[in-house]
């Protein structure tokens, strides 16, 4: 059996700086390396950021030789307190339909096929911005998670800022909002930070990657500010060179705007976090790439996900073990 632990490391620097309402789930999916070691078994508590996170994630595993199963328990827009919440109803009544909301499963009934070595849990990232919206339902969960997989690591996955031309930011305290995706980032940064630190875990650093591709002038996205967004014309779409967002795109007649979610640049280069972390190894070299990505901007997001991921393990007081031996 997989066997994971924390190492802890000496602190190089003192500090360190909605879409559905459907749930999502599918059963395990696998992805075939060729590497002869023990799979990774990785199970998802999110919501459509942790499956925008982890779309490309087989196919870099595949390409990188690394055995992976990923299990998922998301609810589309679904916070900590949401997932505890349904805990909790299917622990007073395990036939409750409320506490069933992953495909008509508990997060008991998922958590309990198998042997998981990781398992993720987030925020919303319309909270994420909040230290308080995390407590006590991260603790709660963390423990949760623990009492029926007592040999899983639990990781945070820290979500990321929304693109900076939304117009909406996520909430920074009761009643208070960011002003901008630089504030938002700083925020849902400092409270995934706190959280970790009281929980004693490592942190997937997708946000910092978001914001180092998005505060960078080369590679940022910049608004296009020719486009005539009072009367577009279907099908003209606004210039979106290096967006990570979804942003503009026309639903039939109707010009849609999503500055929340990934494209398939965020997907990817969430994936690129996500496997360096998970397998301390760097996705530079590998060549899987999602079509319609320029080859100049699909290098630079290999090397953002990999510097990013390294940083992290530097300046974290946690790190993930080996999870193949």
């Amino acid at each position: 059996m997989i066997y994971l632990r924390y190492v802890r490391q000496k602190r190089v620097l003192l500090f360190f700086l909605l879409f559905t309402v459907e749930a999502a789930f599918s059963q395990p999916t696998s992805s075939a390396g060729n590497s002869g070691k023990h799979p990774v078994r990785l199970f998802l508590i999110g919501n459509s950021f942790s499956q925008n996170a982890t779309k490309y994630l087989p196919q870099l595993s595949k390409e990188g030789g690394h055995d992976l199963v990923i299990g998922r328990a998301e609810i589309g827009g679904s916070s900590l307190q949401r997932h505890w919440d349904h805990v909790e109803a299917a622990e007073q009544n395990p036939d409750d339909p409320k506490g069933k909301p992953y495909g008509g499963k508990s997060l008991k009934m998922l958590l309990s096929e198998g042997v998981w070595d990781v398992v993720t849990i987030q925020q919303a990232s319309i909270l994420s911005g909040d230290v308080e919206t995390y407590r006590p339902y991260a603790r709660k969960l963390y423990d949760y998670v623990k009492k029926l997989q007592p040999n899983a690591t639990v990781v945070f996955h820290q979500t990321w800022a929304y693109r900076t031309d939304s117009k909406d930011f996520s909430q920074i305290a009761a009643r208070d909002s960011a002003r901008s995706a630089e504030q938002m980032w700083e925020k849902s940064r400092a409270a995934y930070h706190t959280i970790a630190n009281e929980l004693g875990i490592p942190i997937i650093p997708n946000g910092d990657a978001f914001w180092r591709i998005n505060s960078t002038a080369k590679w940022a996205y910049q608004k296009d500010n020719t486009f005539k967004y009072r009367q577009p014309q279907s099908p003209a779409l606004p210039d979106q060179t290096h967006s990570l967002h979804m942003g503009y795109r026309w639903d039939k007649d109707k010009l849609a705007f999503d500055s929340h979610h990934a494209n398939d640049a965020g997907c990817y280069l969430g994936a690129l976090v996500w496997y360096g972390f998970l397998f301390d190894e760097s996705p530079v070299k590998l060549t899987f790439c999602p079509d319609g990505i320029a080859p100049d901007f699909a290098k630079q997001l290999r090397k953002t996900a990999w510097s990013t991921v390294k940083k992290e393990r530097k300046t974290s007081a946690y790190v993930l073990a080996d999870v193949e031996n």
